[in-house]
């Protein structure tokens, strides 16, 4: 079983200070936290999963040096992305996210969804204008992608609260040829039918925290629009991220 590890402070191990990819239809800052409690094979922020202090994070900054250089971008960028690693480890998350929202910022929060009931606080403060949830797999084979141990009620639990939030939001799976096949994702969107939007991105292997998984991946696909077209009857909309 995974156990929550929380900080004391916002462990923030990088920032991008423009973005026109990671808000959908915004221009925005994405910030990166330090920490993650998953180990997917295919992780392309493998730098990220560690947990660590602010002093062992590599390229740490302070929140409030991030705060700083957000005040000097207000009317220039819409929107600030939180993301990871996977920012509900963080403590302080919600205090971090009111104080982007009283700058005027819109905000994204893209999360793992295995900690769902500091999801749910969190959309209950109202601070969050954007959701975004990574479907690591079916929920039959959801381990396979996670590489530990979950608890599917856990992410099933997220999905809901997202689904009846109110917020604007989106599902989406990284679809890795070998960890992945066609027929997972008619039971993935059984699962989510009804869904707003939800997103079928291709896999890159150019970093991936498996170091062998380019070698198992090669040459191999998986047909990411017959697999859209199989699916797009089940929500409002289905894209595909390349």
């Amino acid at each position: 079983m995974l156990k929550a590890l929380f900080h004391k402070v916002m462990i923030i191990a990088g920032l991008n200070k423009f973005s026109l990819i990671d808000y959908p239809g915004k221009l925005a800052a994405v910030v990166f936290t330090q920490g993650c409690s998953f180990r997917c094979p295919f992780c392309h922020n493998p730098e990220l999963i560690k947990v660590l202090s602010a002093k062992q994070a590599k390229n740490a900054r302070p929140d409030t040096e991030v705060l700083e250089f957000l005040q000097k971008r207000v009317g220039k960028l819409d929107g600030v992305v939180i993301t990871g690693g996977e920012p509900t480890l963080q403590k302080d998350l919600g205090e971090f996210i009111k104080k982007i929202k009283s700058m005027g910022f819109l905000v994204k929060l893209d999360s793992y969804g295995y900690n769902y009931k500091i999801l749910s606080e969190l959309l209950k403060q109202g601070n969050i204008d954007y959701v975004a949830m990574d479907i690591k797999h079916s929920p039959s084979k959801y381990n396979q992608a996670t590489g530990v141990e979950v608890n599917i009620e856990n992410i099933r639990q997220s999905v809901k609260i997202i689904q009846n939030s109110g917020v604007d939001y989106e599902f989406r799976t990284t679809c890795v040829p070998t960890i992945h096949q066609e027929s997972d994702f008619e039971e993935i969107a059984d699962w989510l039918a009804g869904s707003k939007r939800y997103f079928l991105q291709e896999y890159r292997d150019i970093k991936t925290l498996d170091p062998t998984l380019p070698n198992r991946t090669k040459g191999k696909t998986l047909d990411l629009e017959k697999i859209r077209q199989n699916i797009t009857d089940r929500f409002e909309y289905v894209g595909i991220r390349r």
